[in-house]
């Protein structure tokens, strides 16, 4: 790709590339529906939505790169507004994600003109992935301080604290009219240096050339509908040649089922169940990711 990139759309995509010369590989992220759908299914305020778009960006840029069949869960927690914000990537390219907050308390700290961010909306807290390869292996959960305004300044503290990988990452949230009305659209792109050794020789000049084109990505572009990935790279890394390595479909899901939902139930005491049923008869659950709502009988059965 270093002559005049083809202009191809690339909404619910995570595209990898590989900066032709440098010891730098990277991978962006346009969601579209896929964002669209996760955010509306709740009435999430503005700055919430923001913030839980940024963290399915997140979770797309870094769960796209696992090589097992598993998940990555993308969550953040601390004492403010927003008690949480969480996302989980299936390997498979399925996103969900849900926040909870308090609508008063979002409300006060969003009186001004700057959006509130992470910091402003969480408070004092943390930032964690946890790698998920299923039941028979055991998880892997990193930790860091909720630090900054986004959530890409909490992922950049994360690479280089748990596993010292110097990283970029930029976010963008927004609304956008692609025909239908306005809808959320989300986007990302990340950007690590490959450490030197004697084949290589020194990478931080190489580095520091990466991260100074890095920093011309406009927030706008990253969620312009019109602007197709390979445009973006072209954009900023035609000089050197940027190469698309793999490109991944995302699409939003839930884990949610009858069954599922059954099982935890049986969890809870005749009793427990006995104050849960609702006038007909039945016992209602409400997916806290996609909203479904179950009516089960208190045995469990729908």
């Amino acid at each position: 790709m270093t002559d005049a990139a083809p202009q191809t759309l690339s909404d619910d995509l995570v595209s990898a590339f590989q900066i032709e010369g440098l010891p730098v590989r990277g991978r962006v992220v346009r969601l579209g529906e896929a964002v669209n759908e996760v955010l509306t299914r709740h009435a999430y305020p503005e700055p919430v939505a923001n913030l839980l778009g940024e963290a399915c960006a997140l979770a797309a840029l870094v769960g796209s790169s696992l090589k097992f069949e598993g998940r990555l869960i993308v969550q953040a927690q601390g004492d403010g507004p927003v008690r949480y914000v969480v996302v989980d990537y299936d390997t498979t390219g399925g996103l969900r994600g849900y926040c909870r907050f308090d609508a008063d308390e979002v409300a006060a700290v969003s009186e001004g003109f700057v959006r509130p961010g992470a910091k402003t909306l969480l408070g004092g807290g943390v930032f964690i992935m946890t790698l998920d390869q299923g039941p028979d292996m055991e998880r892997y959960q990193g930790v860091t301080a909720i630090e900054g305004e986004s959530l890409a300044l909490c992922a950049e503290q994360y690479f280089m604290q748990s596993e010292q990988i110097p990283t970029r990452v930029r976010l963008a949230v927004g609304q956008a009219d692609t025909g239908e009305g306005l809808s959320w659209r989300a986007g990302g792109i990340l950007i690590q240096t490959i450490a030197g050794d004697e084949t290589r020789g020194e990478t931080k000049e190489a580095w520091n050339h990466a991260q100074a084109l890095f920093e011309t990505t406009g927030e706008d572009e990253l969620i312009d509908p019109s602007v197709p990935t390979t445009t973006l790279l072209w954009r900023l890394f035609n000089e050197d040649g940027v190469r698309l390595i793999d490109e991944k479909p995302l699409r939003a899901f839930c884990r949610c089922s009858e069954d599922r939902i059954g099982v935890v139930l049986q969890s809870f005491s005749p009793e427990e169940k006995a104050e849960m049923i609702e006038p007909d008869g039945k016992i209602h659950v409400t997916c806290e990711y996609c909203s479904r709502v179950y009516a089960l009988e208190p045995d469990g059965e729908a």
